[in-house]
């Protein structure tokens, strides 16, 4: 067993992790590492709900920040970012605790997942982002769906980019995506703890963090991205809140409906992201919220660490 330890910190989005993270971190002598795609990206703070300066000051976080909307951050690239990462904190002495938000992005680290090596097939591409674009990203995640169920458990209906490319990887082997991705060992000790609250209150705040994005200016900086250049086909722009900021700045949406879709969208993901828990077959240690503090959650990961296990 490897002696190189990594803390694991999942939950459904909205239920707290970040501010959780930061409190472990500083008890346990940490870094915080961070396994959420809608992060990487510099400029887009507030539809994000990215770590404030104030909670970055006191932790160091890392993959925050490491491109520009208009690059895409692949599995292989985070991969290689994440674990360069890692080393350096284990090199210092200190912890690295994983905060994980996009399942694909953790499972690269905790299971070593990298996309197979298949060349790009322009023309069945066009005709899937054509298909997309006439019949929906639900429809083509439907279709994945039939192909290669595990696949499409792990990639988010409303990102038709991906779900393209799983169908386009399908085409061009025969093979199930979810088969196909590499998996090497990375050499670390994952312990693994969840944090989860009620539905109905994990609810409610979401809808207070989507009233919040608003006071602070998510229209302002949707604003300053599409005069950028930046459109909702963008991986960048895939997060809630962006596309419907957009509709909102062309006057196809008002902000009340706006909200409303967000609050839709954000449930549904919540419910996927239960799934991806349920599925991912690691072992992982629930806390609930309104009964767990942080110093309790440290303790039990001391103790897990003591005990060599993960």
């Amino acid at each position: 067993m490897s002696s190189k330890p990594v803390i694991l910190i999942i939950g459904p989005t909205g239920v707290g992790k970040t501010e959780m993270a930061v409190e472990l971190a500083e008890q346990l002598d940490g870094e915080i590492v961070s396994a959420d795609s809608r992060l990487f990206y510099v400029g887009m703070d507030i539809g994000t709900a990215k770590p404030s300066g104030e909670q970055r000051g006191r932790v160091p976080h890392h993959c925050i920040d490491i491109a520009s909307p208009d690059q895409l951050v692949s599995l292989s690239e985070y991969r290689r970012l994440a674990g360069a990462a890692i080393d350096a904190i284990h090199s210092r002495g200190r912890l690295p605790i994983v905060v994980g938000g996009t399942g694909q992005y953790a499972r690269a680290l905790t299971q070593g997942w990298e996309p197979p090596a298949v060349k790009a097939n322009p023309r069945l591409r066009s005709v899937l982002d054509h298909l997309g674009a006439e019949r929906g990203a639900d429809w083509l995640h439907a279709g994945l769906r039939r192909m290669d169920p595990a696949a499409a458990a792990g990639i988010d209906a409303r990102n038709a980019r991906r779900t393209i490319r799983a169908i386009e990887v399908i085409f061009a082997t025969g093979c199930r995506f979810s088969d196909l991705r590499a998996r090497g060992e990375l050499g670390y000790r994952f312990v693994a703890v969840g944090l989860r609250r009620p539905r109905e209150e994990l609810y409610a705040r979401i809808d207070e963090r989507i009233e919040r994005m608003f006071e602070h200016g998510l229209l302002d900086e949707v604003r300053r991205l599409v005069e950028l250049g930046l459109t909702p086909d963008y991986p960048s722009m895939s997060a809630i809140g962006y596309a419907e900021a957009i509709a909102v700045l062309q006057g196809r949406l008002d902000v009340e409906a706006a909200k409303v879709a967000m609050r839709k969208a954000t449930r549904i993901l919540v419910r996927r992201q239960d799934t991806w828990f349920r599925r991912s077959g690691r072992e992982v240690e629930w806390f609930d919220m309104k009964d767990s503090t942080s110093r309790q959650i440290a303790e039990h990961i001391r103790e897990r660490l003591e005990a060599g296990d993960g």
